[in-house]
């Protein structure tokens, strides 16, 4: 959509992919420097990401890494600031990060929880910390938070996970209102290739979703729909998307 009437050419942007090392986050990285982006890749994987940008640059793409902790106030703070002493500026943030450890609440996985509620939760608003103030000052900026249709519903053994999805769902609902300068973007993605079933010690709750896979849909999905957001001209802020397999219920 072009409100101007005119064509729309999209400007390279420097754009912050958290999670980066794998899954929608290493395809989001991708799929943004071959729309002619520069990236910022961060991870607690450095070995992985330094591989992930080196293959960006060898295919074309401008692409750098900073290893990261989310749930690390200071290490946030630390991969916006590289990025932007390298870049100049930082036009976007993909809070992509996050961890899905299932399981039934009498199993009373209190560590699994509090990693949740660490990764899917304080990871994002660290990550809004960071930017807000330096996006507000730009007069532009836009973050993109990577949530879940587990924050549209709740199903058994996913109760905590599904709360931490509807918790960052109203943090950027609540800083979509009260923002001008900055967009905001939550991405839903529902059953999709990656490994974060693996993040739940529980075998049955493993094999539920491994076996949710038959009908998977591919990281890229998830990191066009990214893309797609990122690209509209600056008056339209795609606010919210959800990017499900046809063959979900």
């Amino acid at each position: 959509m072009n409100t101007t009437g005119s064509p729309y050419t999209v400007p390279s942007l420097v754009a912050l992919v958290t999670g980066a090392s794998g899954g929608i986050g290493e395809a989001t990285a991708r799929r943004l420097a071959a729309a002619g982006h520069r990236v910022v890749l961060g991870a607690r994987r450095t070995e992985r990401i330094a591989a992930v940008a080196e293959s960006i640059v060898a295919d074309g793409g401008t692409a750098d890494h900073h290893p990261l902790d989310v749930t690390d106030p200071a290490s946030m703070r630390a991969f916006v600031d590289a990025a932007r002493d390298r870049h100049g500026r930082v036009d976007v943030l993909v809070n992509n990060a996050g961890l899905m450890a299932l399981g039934p609440l009498d199993a009373l996985l209190v560590d699994e929880w509090d990693r949740m509620i660490d990764v899917n939760v304080r990871g994002v608003l660290h990550g809004i910390a960071a930017v807000l103030p330096l996006m507000r000052e730009q007069g532009h900026g836009h973050i993109v938070t990577v949530a879940s249709v587990s924050g549209l519903r709740v199903d058994p053994t996913a109760a905590v996970y599904s709360a931490t999805k509807f918790a960052v769902r109203a943090i950027s609902e609540g800083l979509r209102q009260e923002s001008r300068e900055v967009r905001v973007t939550v991405v839903s993605p529902g059953f999709t290739r990656t490994d974060l079933a693996e993040g739940s010690s529980q075998p049955a709750a493993r094999e539920a979703v491994r076996a949710g896979m038959e009908i998977a849909i591919p990281a890229e999905a998830i990191a066009d729909a990214i893309v797609y957001a990122v690209g509209q001209p600056p008056a339209v802020d795609v606010n919210e998307v959800v990017v499900r397999p046809t063959l979900q219920g």
